[in-house]
């Protein structure tokens, strides 16, 4: 404000100074480098007065610095002035800064004027203005490695991406010039190389002949180009070579029968070339599926191996051996099975088998047992994910039946859909609903063999497959359903039912089936459906009190696969080595069996961790010592006179029976340097025997051969009689057969014209695989004279020559030929056959008297007693082997 004064002639005017405070930005950022103390500021320092251009108002005096947030601002730093009347100002260290101290500063920053006068009275002061500086790095620090020798150790002959890995850290703070750049190996001529990583590779495959050890230098460099202080060195000892993987794997391993186990691999270890494995997985698998269905059981039928296991009996063979009395399995394909068991085969659409209402019929109730071996796909399995991993798209039926309980009908129906099986059941059909079961099973679709039991006691339902135990899931099936036709059926392969426009077979079974059975009643135990499915042979671990610390073991319930796992190379080494094969098989199928040893490893280093290859090799089970099954107590001759045979029971054919096995071994007889053979007496199980007439078969008219059902029924063995053969068959001991073989008697008809019959008898183990001898037994019928002369009987001799439906008799030792038995004689011919065999009697007749006057005259000398002590003896001489012989020579010595 100007004011105005009137002093004397003179006007003056006063003017009030330093009006207003100085201004500057309100915050700075600055940077300054480690070897400088001038601080570069943005914007740059300016402070400004309006008073300007007034001496001292108008004018800087100078910065006031004060403590920023961290409180020592203003130790540090300070600021000056340039330029008093433009308000230029500097900003600066006070000592040298250390950027990896303190790389960041912060203080505030205030403008004062010079005031009123030149003492600066009345200054004024800005506002305060924050000021950031950054203290830039200077490539003061060289790098320093963290060791000044590094040492490694590899094998020769091989390429690694990296042996060692040196390092150098830098102390700048900034990562221009921390950071290592890249690092060089300075000493020339070796056959490495390094990367700006400091990972150090051989350039080429070492031999530890040529040079054992490998020393050089390496250097480091900063982003600033700085080199090391000093260079370290590298050292890489070559070893000799070392192939890691499996040592002392032999390829062959021989089994002999009876040895019971036998380790695979006892002097099998692990070679890792000192590479640090953490986990280690080793898989053995040994192929059993080419013996039989799954692994080697048994070389008996299912039916004899239900016998051997204890089940119970009263089951009931749903797809049995095609024969005259079961032809429903007739039509259906069959595969060879190298266990002796029927395979049948289905192909989703024609093959079914109905099962005869008189079979259904004794399967009523709500407790039963399903038991079958079943195989997904037809003959050639294709792989299970092409073939039954859901490429069907509707269920395949294997198992359907509707039987009649009481006054009601209950309908079940088993069915596999991709991997699942499901059983249906309907308890009433009138009445209830049905139920379905659902097992989700990877053993459905796997195209291997599989054994399924299934017990029902509804509503409760178990299922073993394999021998383990499966929960299903329950599924109430509320839908819309058509009632099953009330009446008996059961069908295998399909089931019975309505399409749109007729009734067919349906759901139609795509693969093998085997041993289809079921039993009313109450279920299956436990123990004999794991009896049923347990393996003979298969691998298994020898003492798993010495498994090592960490180490696991798992093994199948096929016993084909056994899985170890550990983390320790020495445990891994000993559990190895005491994986066995094991076979309780008397009798082992001999034959190849496919092993396989797969590995795998994990590293701490997984780029560098070893990768193993599989191991395959085979095991082969040694032919074992046969057994030899001697028949003998019998003939070979059995002479009765022919009313024993004639009787209600007939005349047992091998009463003395005696049956023994033994085992034939080679045995090394030290004295002579040479082996012989020794055989022992064991105790076995026989699987049938057969009794069959030699030569013509049986005539039903005149002669058949008996058996005491009582015993056979008894045992529970089954039996086929036909005119051919006796077949008595069943999984049984020696002592057994022995008493139902006593008890086969042979009868003939009253008035059969018969002097001879032969009889063979022979009996096998393991369905035919061991045979016994063949015993040979001649029967002769003693005939006495009287019954030559009476003419019934000569009638029965005509009429057995004459008879065109029966077979022709035996005479003198000669068979005549057997006509056929719809052949017929025409009338002529029939005439001068009855003219011959009247002469023929005639003269056997003549013959006869002839003999019987001539020996009167020659023994006339002889006791009466002598007589009848030998009239046994006498009437077998009179038996005529072959009359017109007789007749013939008596002829000639009339004439002489």
């Amino acid at each position: 404000m100007m004011k105005w004064c009137l002093c004397g002639h003179t006007f003056a005017y006063i003017v009030d100074s330093n009006k207003h405070k100085p201004w500057i930005e309100t915050e700075y950022q600055g940077i300054v480098m480690e070897n400088d103390n001038t601080v570069l500021l943005n914007p740059p320092l300016f402070a400004l007065d309006k008073d300007a251009p007034l001496h001292y108002a108008g004018e800087i005096c100078g910065f006031r610095v004060h403590n920023g947030p961290s409180g020592s601002g203003s130790v540090q730093f300070e600021a000056v002035v340039l330029d008093r009347s433009t308000g230029e100002g500097l900003v600066r260290s006070k000592e040298p800064l250390d950027c990896e101290s303190q790389r960041e500063h912060s203080f505030t920053i205030q403008a004062y004027d010079c005031g009123e006068g030149p003492d600066g009275v009345n200054s004024k002061k800005s506002h305060k203005a924050t000021v950031h500086v950054r203290v830039n790095d200077v490539n003061e620090f060289s790098p320093v490695f963290v060791e000044r020798r590094y040492e490694a150790s590899v094998p020769e002959g091989r390429l690694f991406e990296r042996i060692v890995r040196v390092e150098a850290l830098d102390a700048d703070c900034s990562p221009q010039y921390s950071q290592i750049c890249f690092y060089d190996i300075i000493t020339p001529n070796v056959p490495f190389a390094i990367d700006n990583d400091g990972n150090i590779k051989n350039t080429e495959p070492l031999d530890s002949k040529r040079q054992r050890v490998h020393t050089f230098w390496v250097t480091a460099f900063d982003c600033g180009k700085n080199r090391a202080q000093a260079d370290a060195q590298v050292v890489v000892t070559v070893k000799p070579s070392c192939k890691p993987g499996w040592i002392g794997w032999t390829k062959r391993v021989e089994y002999t029968p009876g040895s019971g186990s036998i380790p695979l691999f006892p002097a099998l270890h692990l070679e890792t070339c000192e590479e640090t494995v953490w986990n280690i997985q080793a898989t053995v698998e040994l192929q059993t599926g080419h013996i039989g269905k799954g692994c080697d059981r048994d070389s008996y039928s299912d039916r004899s191996v239900r016998r051997l296991c204890g089940a119970v009996r009263g089951e009931v063979d749903l797809l049995p051996p095609p024969s005259p009395t079961a032809n429903w399995t007739s039509a259906l394909p069959t595969l060879p099975s190298s266990d002796s068991s029927l395979v049948f085969s289905f192909n989703g659409s024609s093959h079914v088998a109905v099962v005869p209402e008189s079979v259904v019929s004794a399967l009523s109730g709500d407790h039963f047992t399903l038991q079958l071996w079943m195989r997904r796909g037809g003959a050639n399995i294709q792989a299970a994910s092409t073939q039954t991993r859901g490429n069907r798209k509707e269920e395949e039926t294997i198992v359907c039946s509707t039987v009649k309980n009481d006054d009601s009908f209950s309908h079940y129906s088993l069915s596999v859909h991709g991997c699942r099986l499901s059983l249906f059941y309907w308890p009433d059909v009138s009445a209830a609903r049905p139920v379905k079961f659902l097992w989700k099973l990877e053993q459905v679709c796997d195209s291997e063999w599989h054994h399924l039991s299934l017990s029902v006691q509804f509503p409760s339902v178990t299922l073993y497959v394999d021998g383990v135990t499966f929960d299903p899931a329950l599924i109430h099936d509320n839908g819309a359903l058509p009632n099953p036709a009330p009446r008996q059926r059961m069908s295998i392969g399909a089931c019975w039912g309505k399409t749109l426009t007729h009734m067919k077979y349906v759901g139609g079974y795509h693969g093998l089936l085997s041993g289809v059975t079921v039993r009313p009643g109450s279920v299956e135990p436990h123990s004999v459906v794991e009896c049923l499915y347990a393996c003979r042979e298969g691998l298994d671990f020898g003492d798993l009190e010495t498994l090592g610390s960490g180490m696991k073991v798992h093994v199948n319930p096929s016993q084909s696969v056994l899985v170890l796992e550990g983390d320790d190379i020495e445990s891994f080494n000993r559990a190895v080595q005491q994986v066995t094969y094991r076979n309780s098989l008397r009798f082992a199928t001999p034959g190849v069996r496919p092993l396989k040893l797969i590995t795998s490893l994990r590293c701490f280093n997984e780029e560098s961790c070893l990768s193993l290859k599989q191991l395959e090799g085979y095991l082969v089970v040694l032919q074992p010592d046969a057994p030899q099954i001697s028949l003998s107590g019998v003939g070979p001759h059995l002479a009765r006179p022919a009313p024993e045979f004639e009787g209600p029971r007939g005349v047992p054919l091998f009463p003395e029976l005696r049956i023994v096995c033994s085992l034939s071994h080679a045995v090394n007889t030290a004295a002579q340097g040479m082996e012989a053979l020794m055989s022992d007496a064991v105790a076995h199980t026989l699987d049938g025997c057969e009794v069959q007439p030699l030569g013509e078969e049986l005539n039903p008219e005149k002669e058949e051969l008996l058996v005491d059902m009582d015993v056979v029924r008894e045992r529970g063995l089954e039996i086929i009689n036909t005119t051919a053969y006796i077949a008595i068959t069943g999984a049984e001991s020696i002592s057994v057969y022995e008493d139902v073989l006593r008890s086969v008697r042979y009868r003939l008809a009253k008035g059969s014209a018969r002097f001879e019959r032969r009889f063979r008898l022979s009996c096998s183990e393991m369905n035919g695989r061991y045979t016994s001898n063949e015993l040979t037994l001649e029967v002769n019928f003693l005939h006495s004279l009287d019954s030559l002369y009476h003419p019934s009987h000569l009638l029965a001799s005509q009429q057995q020559f004459l008879h065109p439906s029966h077979h022709a008799g035996e005479l003198s030792g000669h068979t005549l030929p057997n006509p056929h038995r719809n052949s017929v004689i025409p009338g002529a011919a029939t005439v001068i056959i009855m003219v011959c065999v009247g002469f023929l009697v005639v003269m056997v007749i003549l013959g006869v008297f002839r003999i019987r006057s001539i020996h009167r005259r020659g023994e006339g000398s002889r006791s009466e007693a002598k007589e009848g002590g030998n009239q046994w003896d006498d009437s077998a001489l009179t038996i005529i082997v072959n009359p017109m012989e007789v007749f013939i020579s008596l002829s000639i010595k009339e004439q002489k």
